[in-house]
């Protein structure tokens, strides 16, 4: 989730151009083929020496962005939360880059827009190498494992981050479904961020995008235990995300609608319950108040208060639908990963959609079924991963198809590395080998905890550990 940051305090008119104005903030979005760009977020948890889950202090997480940020090396500004260290700006060659905390000290790159795969390759090992020699700046000993889901601790079992935004949330949570302190406490993911050209280039990338994301799910998964023995499911996260907060999760029947577009999403988004609003560095919890009767004046909650677009975009972050759109496309369906499954997942989404040709495949292929199929296919992946059934055969089959678009689409991209390397269609080797038979990442762990591991689930994290 987001760090604090600059707000656009240009209000927001009242009347009947309101959604007009929403409409085109989001629409400024909108780029050409040149300058798309590839963002990647990457989630981690980190664990102590015994296992079990690093506090914020002492000897834990704070010490960890301290180390970070006292590195002249290392080009991070510490980002402050009430006096608490909560994150790290990028500078220098980490400008546009981000370091921040999901709610239990999960530990996050949000990656710098870059143009190309191997570009997000180097990042994201550089990170790595950082994140080791912060590690040993600090003392703290700690080890990080991307995993989907919490494998060993209970919830009581894992710490709070003192970051105000969640806060609000935990209490909220609570109210809204029986799983939304999971997601935030146990929960990691891996996120790929993409451009669009126009509204009907953003329409046809969300819809394709959104339809598949229950086959990224199943590829992706890798969450198959919960408190030390098997859940289960393949991807314990996914199914968490069946019970958050249905109000501003999931795949809205809104955004498969023929005519969708920027207004359409402004008209849907304003009914989203609010969390809160920043003022003069301090939020407001407003959690369960309405967006639209704010701007409406009609909200007692916040009478006095002008709406911005700055409140806007903060709300925005508070939408977790499997793809989110902002002034790009999230895609957020799937498990935090592997270092080459973490690539394999931009590739996979680089290919299927920045590539006019691949795009269209793609289309077509989602347009076989009608979009309540894939709502269908959601609930079942969760549990069912690629075994899942799929018209006559199975979603292992509509993931090859998926791939082989991608591959297609990587190929027309022609970006080569300065190695001997070749294209981006490299990043996407884990995934054919998984479409041809081989087992996703959850599969591997329960053979290892059948096997080797003697069913010792703790032992998870050595062998994930980057």
């Amino acid at each position: 989730m987001s760090n604090p940051g600059d707000q656009d305090a240009t209000p927001i008119e009242p009347g009947p151009g309101l959604l007009t104005q929403l409409a085109g903030h989001l629409a400024q979005g909108c780029k050409p083929p040149a300058e798309w760009r590839i963002g990647t977020e990457h989630e981690k948890f980190g664990f102590r020496p015994d296992l079990t889950p690093p506090p914020y202090t002492p000897d834990g997480i704070e010490a960890l962005l301290e180390a970070f940020g006292s590195d002249p090396s290392l080009p991070w500004e510490p980002i402050a939360d009430n006096g608490h260290v909560i994150g790290l700006k990028g500078q220098a060659a980490h400008r546009g880059a981000s370091i921040s905390l999901e709610p239990a000290g999960q530990f996050e790159l949000s990656g710098a827009p870059l143009a190309d795969l191997h570009r997000t390759e180097a990042e994201m090992r550089g990170h790595f190498a950082e994140l080791h020699r912060a590690v040993e700046r600090s003392g703290t000993a700690l080890g990080f494992a991307p995993l989907g889901f919490h494998p060993t601790a209970t919830r009581a079992q894992m710490p709070w981050m003192p970051k105000s935004r969640y806060a609000i949330m935990r209490r909220y949570m609570a109210e809204v479904g029986t799983l939304g302190l999971d997601m935030m406490q146990r929960t990691c993911t891996v996120q790929v961020n993409l451009d669009y050209g126009s509204e009907a280039d953003m329409r046809r990338k969300l819809q394709v995008a959104l339809a598949l994301q229950p086959v990224a799910t199943a590829l992706f998964a890798n969450s198959p235990f919960r408190e030390g023995r098997p859940s289960g499911f393949m991807s314990t996260r996914a199914h968490i995300w069946t019970d958050t907060d249905n109000a501003r999760s999931g795949m809205p029947p809104a955004f498969f609608e023929a005519g969708f577009g920027f207004e359409r999403f402004v008209d849907w988004v304003l009914d989203v319950p609010m969390y809160f609003v920043s003022r003069e560095g301090a939020l407001r919890d407003v959690a369960g108040l309405s967006f639209r009767r704010w701007l409406a004046g009609k909200e007692p909650g916040l009478a006095g208060v002008v709406p911005t677009l700055g409140d806007f975009d903060d709300h925005l972050t508070t939408v977790f639908t499997d793809v989110r759109l902002k002034r790009f496309l999230e895609m957020r369906g799937a498990d935090a990963g592997s270092p080459e499954m973490m690539l394999a997942q931009s590739a996979l989404w680089v290919g299927l959609l920045y590539d006019e040709a691949a795009l269209a495949a793609a289309h077509a292929l989602v347009r076989r079924h009608d979009w309540t199929d894939y709502v269908s296919l959601r609930a079942a992946v969760p549990r069912e991963g690629l075994s899942a059934r799929w018209g006559s055969g199975t979603v292992r089959d509509l993931a090859g198809d998926m791939v082989e678009i991608a591959a297609d689409g990587l190929r027309a991209r022609g970006m080569t590395g300065d190695g001997p390397a070749g294209d981006e269609r490299r990043y996407l080797e884990p995934l054919q080998a998984i479409v041809a038979g081989a087992p996703n990442q959850a599969e591997h762990w329960l053979a290892r905890y059948d096997g080797a591991w003697n069913r010792d689930a703790s032992r998870i994290f050595a062998e994930a550990s980057i």
